[in-house]
């Protein structure tokens, strides 16, 4: 058991919607929605402006149109998000060398592997992740959500108590009061099915699970199951931090609490689980060309079906509909009790020209310099058919760089201003406008160029203090 709260879980606050904030002046503090902009798009991120009207990720974007009508609408770019994502990823490598990363805006940190771990206690952790955020602040202005505990699943909890831009730090010996009151969908491996099942047996929070015999928790949800929830729930979490994991796959399923026997119902949950899976595949950036459908029948026989794609592929409509074909070719008489679906044959980039998106009308671009982001569907442009995407980065030759506000109507917007500058003025060219080339993202500051002048870093804190 570790004396001290040294294994850190920072999570980046609302990290593709935030990046673009910051790199973009005039959104500095509006809703922003990052996604699939076409008409069967899905949320990626929303900021936290966007999400006080109830977006949230894997939504549709049709759904957070409806509920966030004036918000920014944008494209990823996972190019910049890969960049800011190192410069953060650089930081944790100053204060120890076992940093496990979980996606891109997302990593464990043990402490008692790097040049403080022989003088860790709990004021010397909180000193070093305070200097952390600031430091991760000033070299990308994002701000982020750090939790400090001696396990992986308590700090991972931490840092979800007191978000955004928060730090929760639990004391060695307090770790039950921090569990105990927490609904059992707080455990990892709690998803909506086993949730149901622990509900329907009078088990709602941490603290009642914990109270229960492992062999009730084995009866209701199966061996390995049960076992592995009752070990969590009594905050015992020997999990070490993994160092440059290299997932070959990425994957979501869920167990049904009744077996899925109407066709029609099936593809609903397959839908949705594709959805999850390309949100998990983007966010740790990556693609892939193999699409995996698992299936477990009522008799609990289990099999997979899978199909090689031409390239890879981070686009959800793509999965969406591989999945759907594949399980076509499935009988599921008599029911089914577990859907999965995974991509393996990662890469580290999509190749998007083999997969056209779905095309809608198009809207009157905005042309009042005030006028917010429209977020309407791209339209090609110009002798190249350049594709114009909401958030897209623009190149005038006269302006300067900038990003599209919408395109539509033989027409492209496009505000021109930089990251750290001020809000820029909007413009509006002819789509075939010659003047106008895409562009490459420009770096947010602090993270591009010459790294000399990046802060010195928490792991420069100094010679730890001489045990006492």
């Amino acid at each position: 058991m570790r004396q001290a709260p040294g294994i850190l879980h920072l999570d980046m606050d609302a990290f593709y919607a935030s990046v673009e904030q910051v790199a973009k002046p005039s959104l500095a503090g509006k809703a922003v929605i990052v996604g699939g902009i076409g008409a069967r798009g899905v949320v990626a991120t929303a900021s936290y402006e966007a999400r006080v009207f109830g977006v949230r990720s894997a939504m549709s974007i049709g759904e957070a149109r409806r509920r966030c009508p004036n918000a920014a609408f944008l494209s990823p770019r996972f190019g910049l998000y890969r960049q800011v994502s190192d410069t953060v990823m650089e930081l944790l490598h100053r204060l120890s060398p076992l940093v496990e990363p979980l996606s891109l805006d997302e990593a464990f940190i043990d402490l008692d592997a790097g040049p403080h771990g022989g003088a860790l206690d709990t004021a010397r952790v909180t000193e070093i992740a305070v200097r952390l955020r600031a430091d991760i602040h000033a070299a990308t202005g994002l701000t982020c959500s750090v939790g400090a505990a001696t396990s992986k699943l308590l700090a991972k909890i931490a840092s979800e108590a007191d978000k955004p831009d928060g730090l929760c730090v639990v004391v060695p010996g307090t770790e039950r009061a921090m569990l105990d009151p927490l609904p059992v969908r707080a455990l990892p491996g709690v998803g909506p099915a086993t949730g149901d099942v622990l509900r329907r047996a009078g088990l709602d929070t941490v603290a009642e699970l914990a109270a229960v015999d492992e062999s009730e928790l084995v009866r209701l949800l199966g061996q390995a199951h049960g076992h592995g929830l009752y070990v969590l729930a009594a905050g015992l979490d020997a999990r070490p931090v993994v160092a440059d994991r290299d997932a070959k796959s990425v994957s979501v399923e869920d167990t049904f609490a009744t077996d899925l026997v109407d066709r029609e119902r099936i593809t609903r949950e397959l839908d949705r689980l594709s959805i999850r899976c390309v949100e998990r595949l983007r966010a740790a950036g990556r693609s892939g060309r193999t699409i995996v459908l698992k299936l477990r029948r009522y008799d609990f026989s289990t099999l997979t079906r899978s199909e090689t794609l031409r390239g890879p592929t981070d686009d959800p409509g793509v999965v969406r509909e591989t999945i759907r074909r594949l399980a076509a070719q499935v009988d599921v008489t008599g029911g089914v009790r577990l859907l999965g679906v995974g991509v393996s044959g990662l890469a580290d980039f999509a190749q998007q020209d083999l997969f056209g998106a779905a095309d809608a009308p198009a809207q009157e671009p905005a042309e009042d310099d005030d006028a917010e982001p429209t977020g309407e569907e791209p339209a090609e442009a110009g002798p190249g058919r350049v594709s114009w995407s909401p958030g897209q980065d623009v190149v005038h030759e006269d302006f300067g760089p900038g990003w599209v506000q919408g395109s539509g109507v033989g027409r492209v917007t496009v505000r021109f201003e930089v990251p750290g500058g001020k809000p820029g003025r909007v413009r509006t060219f002819a789509l075939a406008d010659p003047a106008l080339r895409p562009g490459e993202p420009l770096p947010l500051p602090g993270t591009g160029g010459d790294r000399g002048d990046r802060p010195a870093g928490p792991g420069d804190l100094g010679p730890p203090d001489p045990p006492t």
